[in-house]
């Protein structure tokens, strides 16, 4: 038999409080809709976007970096929607303002310093308004976003360092309520040599080792960082975002040289073209001359368990008043 306190190990690991507190808030507030089809259907289909990684979609932003789970979601997401902004050999470059504003497509309310903070690891001490390659900031937004508690207690280690001290306290991060703190970026201009490698690696083991936030195999960064001498800041936060065994650790993104392909994606864009063509074009004639109706098949509308559905109501509403307008303008 499972013992009790196994199945509160995988609870907690697996954040599953997390997932029912967020279900039993969506039934209560929908519960009106709800009602249409069943509790048991909707809980069903609530854990079913959990588990396809769909259930971040228009969620705030204190939901989606709630757990591991729900970032590697996200990050997933922003990539199949987006990715062919970086097809056609990297030929659509954008500011940090615009990759932010595809953030907000999905998060409404996604925070400008997350993603200042990941394009300035691309960017370095360049200007922030310099255009990036959709490749470089999506590794590099991938490493800010689901380390960022970790690289918070680094970016303290490094201060410390660079100061002379010996950070034998691993600072950790103890807010989980998503908001994200003011970091001040390590000047590397003025340290170009950086901090010595083997001893900063000593502090990021550490950290690793009592962290309760997710941080990168130690065993890949100790791999990452065997050849270098000394580092800087940002440098170390390049090599993390280009790393691809720490990206293959993360299981997020695919690797670089397939980052462009989408094989599931790419079969439901054309089956969605197809039916749209399809709907497209006149019906075949019939044997008494008029024009055969095409049969429509209706699907029955279920309502999704997760927040869009307000805002789906507040659209159906604003229709309603629209075709109303119209009636009135045609009498």
């Amino acid at each position: 038999l499972i013992s009790a306190s196994y199945c509160l190990l995988f609870a907690a690991q697996r954040h599953v409080l997390t997932y029912m507190e967020d279900a039993v808030s969506q039934l209560l507030e929908n519960r009106e809709d709800i009602s249409q089809y069943g509790i048991a259907r909707f809980f069903t289909e609530y854990f079913n976007s959990v588990r396809q990684g769909t259930h971040i979609l228009f969620r705030e932003f204190s939901f989606v970096q709630a757990t591991p789970h729900n970032r590697a979601s996200f990050l997933r997401t922003f990539w199949r929607c987006f990715r062919t902004v970086g097809k056609n050999g990297g030929k659509y470059l954008l500011t940090a303002q615009e990759y932010h504003c595809l953030l907000q497509l999905l998060c409404p309310d996604f925070p400008m310093e997350l993603t200042q903070k990941a394009a300035r690891i691309v960017l370095m001490d360049d200007a922030m308004d310099c255009l990036m390659s959709f490749s470089d900031f999506l590794f590099a937004f991938q490493i800010q976003f689901y380390y960022s508690e970790f690289l918070e207690s680094v970016a303290a280690i490094y201060q410390d360092l660079l100061a002379g001290k010996n950070p034998n306290t691993v600072i950790v991060p103890t807010s989980s309520s998503g908001q994200h703190r003011q970091r001040q970026p390590p000047s590397d201009c003025s340290t170009v040599d950086g901090v010595e490698a083997s001893l900063f690696y000593q502090c990021l083991e550490s950290l690793c080792d009592r962290s309760k936030y997710s941080c990168p195999p130690s065993a890949l960064v100790k791999e990452m960082l065997s050849s270098a001498q000394r580092l800087t800041f940002y440098g170390f936060l390049m090599a993390l975002a280009k790393d691809q065994g720490i990206n293959r650790a993360l299981g997020a993104l695919p690797d670089k040289g397939d980052l462009f392909l989408d094989p599931a994606m790419d079969q439901e864009l054309e089956k969605l073209v197809a039916q749209v063509s399809r709907l497209s074009v006149s019906g075949p004639t019939s044997s008494s001359g008029d024009t055969a109706t095409v049969p429509v098949r209706n699907s029955p509308r279920i309502n999704s368990p997760w927040k869009p559905l307000h805002h789906r109501r507040k659209m159906d509403a604003e229709s309603e008043g629209s075709n109303e307008e119209t009636d009135s303008s045609e009498n």
